[in-house]
């Protein structure tokens, strides 16, 4: 049976092709698209969000949420997004958004589903997940599992400790964390194993395909290389987290034990990750440790040329 999905997104380019490939794939029932600021700024990534359902045929609807984290406001990365969160890619724009806010969105949604039911997965800073748990929190109940893209159990990608969702809203993440329910977690270590370079590009163009798969490719082409990972391509980020649900053989996983430093010195937002039970506390998270790269880039092609 399809999975009842809730995608949380601040789109950006892997979010827009994290949420293609979700489109694109018959094992998620997409119930419903929050947006979140955190690549860019709301205004633009609920836009994106729009326009990237609109461009995959659903009519799912799409609802705005938090501009600025629990604490502080976010720090944006058009540098590597572009000024308009698609590298400069223009999609013609979608219907306008639901009314309302992402967290009332989300938490109607769980009241009407039954217990254990619903996936939710972030791809952004945790605002808005940490929000409905905090206002809410038996509604973790109706949770099957909760997928994010965040942390690092080494280095990060903004700053030496901290991978970017994770330092933007680190009370939010702690908030899910603590939620007790099913978590598994694609760290930026899992995630530089799905590397989209030009010639994965060109296959992708290779597949034929319509609008879609054409505005994924000009998308993944405007990324620049990863100087962090010294490699001519860049890591697929949040659609690893996509393909955990649609395809989860593909990965190995362990269970450990993971918290987020929320202080203001220089760890904050780091995921601490106990991979080998040092700390012996009961273990709270899924990390994902390897991905089948070719398996995962198949996967991706399939779901895109699938969609119009």
């Amino acid at each position: 049976m399809p999975r009842a999905t809730i995608i949380d997104c601040d789109p950006g380019t892997d979010d827009a092709i994290a949420l293609l490939l979700a489109m694109g794939s018959p094992e998620i029932d997409l119930r419903l698209v929050t947006a979140v600021g955190g690549n860019v700024g709301l205004g633009i990534t609920l836009a994106n969000a729009r326009a990237l359902v609109a461009l995959g045929g659903s009519a799912v609807p799409v609802v705005g949420g938090a501009d600025r984290a629990l604490m502080r406001p976010y720090q944006e990365a058009a540098y590597v997004h572009g000024e308009n969160g698609l590298g400069g890619v223009v999609l013609p724009p979608g219907p306008p958004a639901a009314p309302g806010l992402a967290v009332d969105a989300m938490r109607a949604l769980l009241r009407q589903a039954a217990p254990d039911s619903v996936t939710l997965v972030g791809i952004g800073p945790a605002t808005n997940l940490g929000l409905v748990l905090a206002a809410e929190p038996e509604l973790a109940g109706r949770v099957a599992e909760i997928v994010l893209m965040t942390g690092a159990w080494a280095e990060g990608n903004v700053t030496p400790a901290a991978e970017f969702n994770a330092w933007n809203d680190p009370e939010a993440l702690q908030i899910v964390l603590s939620c007790g329910r099913p978590i598994t977690l694609a760290t930026l270590e899992l995630t530089a194993q799905a590397v989209c370079t030009p010639a994965r590009i060109a296959a992708l163009r290779g597949l034929g395909g319509g609008a879609a798969l054409r505005a994924a490719c000009a998308i993944e082409a405007t990324v620049p290389p990863s100087k962090r990972l010294g490699i001519d391509g860049h890591p697929e980020h949040d659609a690893c987290a996509v393909a955990w649900v649609v395809a989860p053989q593909l990965f190995t996983s362990r269970m450990v034990f993971a918290e987020v430093d929320c202080g203001n010195g220089p760890g904050r937002g780091q995921t601490l990750i106990d991979r080998w039970d040092r700390l012996k506390r009961t273990a709270n998270v899924r990390l994902l440790e390897t991905v089948d790269a070719e398996g995962f880039f198949q996967l991706l092609g399939q779901a895109l040329t699938r969609l119009a």
